[in-house]
């Protein structure tokens, strides 16, 4: 099941939704530019190369969600806020967030988790992608005023990720040995559509 909005679900832009046998769950699997939002009790999946997971959740009321994405890589502008790359990044953190609160989330009540950011595209730019990524993700929390209060970030590795809004558990599987070149070649589709859209425009938060 995939689309924007699944019918009887709470989520945005649903991506894959599924039932997973080894953890006895449903769940939903996030691809690049994807994010979803639940106060279900369901896990969410995504695996990430130089792109960048925030698992943002509610503690007191389990609502919860995660994001995946990535800054244009070859902005002429390195990430300064407002720029055309960081656009990228606030609307994806914006967008969940957005949701969260539309699901009943209060700010006040919101803590993250950071994932990703692997130098695993050679080549790029100058600037280590992933670490920019990295870096955008932990500057527009702090500036939102939600704690960071677990990160897996930067090294050499892909990730997949199990995050579970419910508890907030998060399972981190670094990919060691995987062939890494699907993971590559999604981010570089993703790349390549990032360079061709417009970003949408501004967004009113839910306070």
């Amino acid at each position: 099941m995939s689309g924007s909005v699944a019918q009887g679900y709470e989520e945005t832009l649903v991506p894959n939704v599924y039932f997973d046998r080894n953890f006895d769950i449903e769940a939903a699997k996030l691809l690049p530019g994807e994010y979803c939002a639940t106060r279900r009790n369901m896990l969410l999946v995504t695996v990430l190369g130089s792109c960048v997971a925030a698992c943002i959740r509610d503690k007191n009321s389990a609502i919860g969600g995660m994001n995946h994405f990535m800054l244009p890589e070859n902005s002429p502008e390195q990430g300064g806020w407002g720029s055309a790359s960081t656009r990228y990044g606030t609307y994806a953190m914006e967008m969940l967030i957005n949701q969260l609160l539309k699901l009943g989330a209060k700010r006040s009540n919101l803590e993250a988790k950071l994932f990703g950011g692997g130098a695993v595209i050679e080549n790029m730019s100058t600037i280590n992608v992933g670490e920019r990524n990295a870096e955008f993700a932990k500057d527009y929390l702090k500036t939102e005023g939600i704690p960071v209060v677990a990160t897996d970030l930067l090294d050499i590795y892909p990730r997949k990720v199990y995050f579970f809004p419910q508890t907030g558990r998060v399972l981190v599987k670094k990919l060691h040995t995987l062939h890494n070149d699907t993971i590559i070649a999604r981010e570089r589709e993703y790349i390549s559509r990032l360079g061709a859209a417009k970003v949408a425009g501004d967004i009113d938060l839910f306070t």
